[in-house]
């Protein structure tokens, strides 16, 4: 009988695959942590310059691979999260240290090391370039982990941004993606120690499991949005503004608009006005048929995600305008027991009528308790008391006024953060309440020197910590008869005047560590 040396047990298909990748990607979050700023931002404009200029291309490219969605609406998104996030966070800086000479304390940026992306199929490829281009400016390593429906495209754009990044002087490997997500490879990547921090968006069980790790998770929980629409309310706008919303991307958002209540002296005027924007109001037979389609049994059915609304209106036997853009279906109880009263990520819109503005707070608060608390609201109206009371009553950390909450919650229509990651905090058993944005993936160093005025604090003005990489940048060393699928980058030259062997250096000793290991094995 011949025993073997070893027995280590097979992993599932991919997993040790996925393990080479985080260990690369740690090699190249520990390499990025020490790039001066303007390494960065040379970094993060040409990737995010590589991604605008094949925006269009991926924006049909992940309407034909998902069904999902509107290519026009998805171009949007995509120059928003590539060159307009570029362009939005270009003056500030997550890289040098800061000096509060008053408080006698210094603080120095620490990225968070490698993060792994989990995106999601409604809004795959801004998603990737959102979170990709997140963790170049705070230079942390990113691995992308796509939703299978959308792996194809979204593997391409992850890899034109790292093709860009790497020629712009990062780190090799400091951007990858999964080819072939699957569970058991997912779990795994999740659950390894090199995984620094899980950034989760996309459905409830995947974020659930992505807090169940052990490593740190920003998760976002699901949408159910309100809108209020009083008496006070400009109505042809309102009216403009939420139809707009609801057929963006045909609501595939979860920023979308999912029940609309308005106070009932503005309903029939409202109504009208929606009609005119491009609504289709339901009868209540055509109601029961569209509400019975796409929740069957009382439950959504995921095959009308994204769909357009003339579609599901077929399909379900109601005729309508072909320019039909969204279907309002009148309902009478915000009840749990009413699907309507769900989310819904297709251009259906539940209505609800209600006697006073107050009625439609407790209305939209009882919307929120059937889900999506902690994510957002909107209200239409020109009264400040009652905007102000329906913030201070709705379970959200976000309340877009005025505007269609699809682009006004995710920060593309008003001045908050623009994101495809709404965290919901506490109310959402989310550990972010904001908008992700770069500053969440930064730890801070302070420095603190003794309170005592008469101990001097050293001054620490024009010191930098990091430095401008030199020579050519080297790729991670790999087995000559490894797979170069992942990516593979030919070494370009950096300007620099900082020491020119640090990362041969480390490359060497990771080698080292590694023969030292085999040898003790």
């Amino acid at each position: 009988m011949v025993e073997t040396m070893f027995e280590m047990p097979l992993e599932p298909a991919g997993v040790p695959r996925g393990r080479a990748m985080l260990e690369r990607a740690d090699w190249a979050a520990r390499a990025f942590a020490s790039y001066d700023s303007a390494t960065v931002q040379r970094i993060v404009e040409a990737a995010a310059a590589a991604g605008a200029a094949r925006a269009h291309e991926f924006a049909e490219w992940a309407v034909r691979e998902t069904g999902y969605g509107v290519a026009e609406h998805k171009l949007i998104k995509n120059l928003a999260c590539s060159t307009g996030i570029a362009e939005r966070y270009r003056a500030s800086d997550y890289i040098d240290v800061v000096i509060d000479s008053d408080s006698k304390i210094v603080s120095v940026p620490r990225p968070a090391g490698v993060v792994l992306a989990l995106t999601p199929s409604t809004n795959p490829v801004a998603t990737v370039y959102f979170k990709i281009l997140l963790a170049l400016l705070t230079r942390n390593a990113v691995v992308i982990s796509p939703h299978p429906y959308a792996k194809q495209v979204c593997a391409e754009a992850a890899r034109t941004m790292a093709a860009a990044a790497v020629a712009a002087g990062a780190p090799d490997g400091c951007i990858q993606v999964v080819d072939e997500p699957s569970i058991p490879l997912i779990n795994a990547l999740m659950t390894d120690t090199r995984t620094d921090v899980i950034l989760a968006t996309g459905g409830s069980p995947m974020v659930r499991a992505a807090y169940r790790s052990g490593n740190p998770a920003i998760g976002v929980g699901p949408g159910n949005v309100p809108v209020l629409v009083d008496s006070s309310a400009d109505i042809t706008a309102a009216a403009q503004r939420i139809v707009e919303s609801k057929a963006f991307d045909n609501s595939i958002l979860c920023t979308n608009e999912s029940v609309l209540i308005v106070e009932e002296s503005a309903a029939a005027a409202l109504i009208t006005a929606l009609t005119r924007a491009g609504a289709h109001v339901l009868t209540d037979d055509e109601r029961d048929k569209v509400r019975d389609l796409v929740f069957p049994e009382g439950h959504f059915d995921p095959q009308w995600v994204g769909k357009d609304a003339t579609v599901i209106a077929s399909a379900a036997g109601v005729r309508v305008n072909p320019r039909t853009k969204i279907l309002v279906a009148p309902f009478d109880l915000v009840v749990p027991e009413e699907p309507l009263a769900h989310e819904k990520l297709c251009p259906v819109l539940g209505l609800v009528r209600v006697p006073t503005a107050a009625r439609g707070i407790d209305a939209a608060a009882a919307v929120l308790r059937i889900a999506g608390q902690g994510h957002s609201a909107a209200i239409h109206s020109t009264n400040p008391q009652t905007i102000m009371a329906f913030s201070a009553a709705v379970r959200v950390l976000r309340v877009a006024v005025n505007v269609g909450n699809s682009l006004g919650s995710s920060g593309l229509e008003t001045n908050l953060a623009p994101s495809m990651t709404i965290g919901t905090g506490f109310f959402g058993r989310s550990a972010v309440g904001e908008n992700l944005e770069p500053k969440h993936l930064i730890n801070w160093t302070r420095v603190a020197y003794n309170s005592d005025a008469s101990v001097r604090m050293a001054d620490m003005s024009g010191i930098n910590p990091w430095r401008v990489p030199q020579g050519a940048v080297p790729a991670y060393p790999r087995a000559s008869n490894e797979d170069q699928t992942i990516t593979a980058h030919t070494p370009v030259s950096v300007r620099a005047d900082g020491p020119p062997d640090e990362l041969r250096d480390e490359i060497r000793r990771l080698i080292i560590e590694e023969l030292n290991a085999i040898v003790r094995g």
